[in-house]
This record gives structure tokens, C-alpha cells and sequence, in this order.
């Protein structure tokens, strides 16, 4: 094995911004996520490392590294290339949970790798790692209503209503997607959780 004892196989970075005044706001998909995770798995991320709050945690047989990087978004690659250093976890380990603006409200879709697609937080994370071949978890967030409305309003703005319901729910079945691709695989869980509807 590559890793030391009591070190990590896996680190999960779930996105987002620090700070009070972005809780469940679209671009805190990915934290709203870790919240999901740490109720799942009866535990808190509140370790300050590698520029984030950490935990290290059992998901099946594997040791898993869960992520909070108070970074602000844009440099997130910045705390999650110090984790996978030190671990030395390579990129098809490192599971990154985002917001996704291409899916509707509470959808998620499980990839391998690829584009950034616009999202700061996927960029920094390619610059850092040099490549683009590390799984993610996308929870949609839903579009902006016009074209003219600006990205950055949109992902910083909270969700209301029934929007956050569905957010809740999907970060509960994010935390799920998680868990399954680390304990049966990268198909197993995209046949699960990549269902349309």
C-alpha cells in the first residue's frame, strides 16, 4: 500500500467559501454536503490543516481524508495539492464535491475527470494537481433565469423554499454517492446515481 498507518487512501474535498455569510448559498453545495457526511458518519470536521478543516474517517475498509478548504473557492487546488502530497494520494483518489450550475436543483452526476467547466474551484484544483483526471460529485444548483444575470450573484445567492429542501436532500444522497464510490467503484456508483429523472 501506498499509504502510512493511520494516514488516508482517499481524500474527499467537499467546495466551498468560509464564513457565515455564505451558508446555503449555491456555491456551498459542496459543504452542505460535509455537513450530510459528518451527521452519516457521527463525526465533526474541525481539524485545521493543509489550509482546512479536516477529519479522517473509516468508509468500509478505506481511510478516507474529508475536507473543508477555508480557502475561499478560487484556491481551493492550494489546500487540497498539500493533502495529496503528504498522502500521497494520487488525483483518481481525490473525490472533490461541488455546486454545478449545469443540472437542475438537486441533481448530481458522478464523473471520472474532465473540464473544469467554468467553476473557479475545479480550475484551481487542475492548476494545482496538473491534471484534470480526479473524480468529482456535481450537485446542480440550477441556472441563472436569464443570460444577462451574473454567475457570481447566482452561486453566492442562498436558497429559498422548496430550493433548499431539494439541496438538503441532495447533499444527503451526495454524502451516499460518496460513500458508494469508495466502498464499489467508480461504475457502480455512476450506475446508481447518475439515473435521470
Amino acid at each position: 500500500m501506498f499509504f502510512s498507518k493511520g494516514g488516508a487512501e482517499w481524500i474527499v474535498a467537499f467546495l466551498g467559501n468560509p464564513g457565515l455569510k455564505y451558508n446555503g448559498t449555491r456555491h456551498n453545495a459542496g459543504f452542505m454536503t460535509a455537513d450530510a457526511m459528518e451527521k452519516k458518519l457521527g463525526v465533526s470536521i474541525n481539524k485545521m490543516r493543509f489550509k482546512a478543516l479536516t477529519q479522517t474517517v473509516d468508509i468500509g475498509e478505506h481511510k478516507a481524508l474529508l475536507m473543508k478548504p477555508q480557502t475561499y473557492m478560487n484556491l481551493s487546488g492550494d489546500a487540497i495539492v498539500q493533502a495529496s502530497r503528504f498522502y500521497k494520494v494520487p488525483p483518481e483518489r481525490v473525490i472533490v464535491v461541488s455546486d454545478e450550475t449545469a443540472l437542475p436543483i438537486g441533481k448530481i452526476r458522478i464523473r471520472r475527470g474532465g473540464s473544469a467547466g467554468g467553476h473557479n474551484g475545479l480550475k484551481s484544483i487542475i492548476a494545482q494537481l496538473g491534471t484534470d483526471q480526479f473524480p468529482r460529485i456535481r450537485l446542480g444548483v440550477g441556472a441563472p433565469p436569464h443570460p444577462d444575470y451574473d454567475m457570481a450573484d447566482w452561486v453566492l445567492a442562498a436558497f429559498k423554499g422548496q430550493d433548499a429542501a431539494a439541496m438538503e436532500a441532495a447533499a444527503k444522497k451526495a454524502a451516499d454517492a460518496v460513500e458508494c464510490y469508495i466502498t464499489e467503484g467508480a461504475d457502480k456508483a455512476m450506475n446508481k446515481f447518475n439515473t435521470r429523472g
